[in-house]
């Protein structure tokens, strides 16, 4: 085959990741106080830049439903179309929705309908009056264990024991050190340190005072009512799992494949050093994002929380004082780049609200039952369905979603809590149920069981599908197990202890 040379012109499409593209991004996913912290530095980089006091930034218009269990429409003003009331040339500026590059020479940061429930988070800067100057310091897992220990143990000998094993415990919870022979250091025998040692093990945190990694986690599943005779073959064969032997594992407790990745997946959701959680002073609350409230007539108003928004605008008048004084090409560039910069700033920002509002609109018309009714009302809900209600790609919505947060009138939720997954319902044709929603449905019929009728998995399958929710036993009992309840075995126990205990005060 002979090679020869020659020139061809291809004509194709490709998106080219602006720096600019990749900034409003980067905003998109960020959390309320990880983008405070961006803006502060934007503040100090740029001199063009400055902070914009005053005024309360919210957008109120009520999602309103002639169903309260139905979707919804947002209540528009006559005459305006949808479009108008996201009124910004910076919309849907993200790769995999619209134009590359679309950086004009906007000025400040504007909102309309200034109003809201809040207002200006900078009026306490610098205030003298700080809560946080008055919150004790951290407490440490040392001074947490003692205080448990005061209460749990009484005998003298018992609390020097203990306070030894304490003092032997090291940052991530475990217990360090000559165990062993602590019993002849101290004058006792070592079943009274083995006695006092499980004492402190039913300590918080779960986990807390174990000898090894597999005591801790065995630990933690008794907690969880899941340390049955397989979970412990399990454990005792973690040296298997370390070394990536699954199939000598799996011949040793006896499981098949589906059940060995089910018992590695829930041993990945405990703590391997739960006293790490203690001594640290740089846990921060929960701030909402967005606000949702009842309007008068049934319908929900949806808000921006302006406690969280940072305010900015280009300062327009320092550019052109100091573009006249710029002599050099240097600083005309310098001073043209911080404009651009400034300028793009400003529209991300803008256009990060409205995206995130316009998200949280949705869901509450998605999940507006949950609003009105409680959680046994949520619907299947995806994020591919918002993202085609609201005109977006999916992928805009999954990083609005992260590390965004809602305040309701039951409580705050991360914006990821209103999207469950589907299950079926019994008939072909039925509803979907919301695994949320079917989870509450078997809490609620297990508060409601006696002792004489305690439901075992099985029964609640069968009372489930009589509602018209096809459910497997086995996702029955990881609901049931992910909600921290214990098998129909240990409740009716439980109940029958608790009458026992009724009837004797009772005499």
């Amino acid at each position: 085959m002979a090679l020869s040379t020659r020139l061809e012109l291809r004509q194709g499409q490709q998106l080219v990741m602006t720096p600019q593209l990749q900034q409003a991004i980067k905003l998109l996913q960020l959390s309320n106080l990880e983008l405070s912290q961006f803006v502060e530095g934007e503040l100090e980089r740029n001199p063009l830049l400055e902070r914009q006091d005053g005024g309360e930034i919210v957008r109120e218009e009520p999602v309103q439903s002639e169903d309260p269990i139905t979707a919804l429409d947002l209540s528009k003003p006559a005459g305006e179309s949808p479009e108008s009331a996201y009124d910004t040339d910076a919309e849907n500026v993200y790769p995999d929705e619209g134009p590359a590059d679309r950086a004009g020479e906007g000025a400040s940061l504007r909102w309309d309908g200034v109003k809201g429930p809040g207002g200006s988070s900078s009026a306490m800067a610098g205030d003298d009056n700080n809560l946080e100057a008055y919150v004790s310091g951290a407490v440490s897992l040392h001074d947490h264990l003692t205080a448990q220990m005061q209460v749990a143990l009484t005998a003298p000998v018992d609390r020097i024991i203990a306070a030894t094993l304490i003092d032997m415990v090291d940052d991530g919870g475990y217990v360090q050190g000559d165990f062993e022979g602590l019993g002849d250091k101290l004058g006792v025998s070592q079943a009274d340190v083995e006695r006092v040692l499980r004492v402190l093990q039913t300590f918080e945190p779960t986990g807390v005072c174990a000898r090894s990694l597999a005591e801790c986690l065995a630990l933690q599943l008794k907690e969880q009512d899941r340390f049955d005779p397989i979970m412990q073959l399990f454990i005792d064969n973690l040296g298997l799992l370390a070394s990536h032997n699954l199939t000598a594992l799996r011949r040793a407790v006896g499981v098949d494949a589906e059940d060995l990745a089910d018992m590695i997946k829930e041993l990945r959701s405990l703590n391997p050093k739960p006293g790490l959680k203690y001594g640290r002073v740089d846990i921060q609350p929960v701030l909402p994002d967005v606000t949702v409230r009842a309007a008068r007539d049934g319908s929900w108003i949806v808000e921006l929380n302006s406690e969280t928004l940072p305010r900015v605008l280009v300062n327009r008048s320092y550019y052109a004082l100091v573009s006249k004084k710029s002599s050099t090409e240097k600083d005309k560039g310098y001073l043209h780049e911080c404009l651009q910069s400034a300028n793009w700033l400003v529209k991300s920002l803008d256009q990060r609200a409205r995206t995130i509002l316009r998200v949280s609109e949705e869901i509450v018309r998605q999940q507006d039952g949950f609003f009105t009714y409680g959680v046994q009302h949520m619907r299947p809900l995806n994020l591919k369905t918002v993202a085609e209600k609201i005109g977006m790609h999916e992928s805009t919505v999954s990083r609005v979603t992260s590390n965004k947060y809602m305040a309701t009138p039951r409580g705050i939720y991360e914006l990821k809590f209103f999207f469950t997954s589907a299950i079926s319902a019994s008939e072909g044709d039925g509803e979907a149920h919301s695994s949320e929603a079917v989870r509450h449905r078997i809490r609620q019929m297990i508060d409601g069981e006696s002792a004489r009728d305690v439901l075992s998995d099985d029964k609640l399958v069968e009372r489930l599908k009589e509602e018209g929710i096809d459910i497997a036993r086995r996702t029955v009992a990881k609901y049931r197990e992910a909600m921290k309840i214990s098998s129909s075995v240990q409740r009716r126990r439980e109940k029958q202890m608790a009458a026992q205990l009724v009837g004797v005060v009772g005499r």
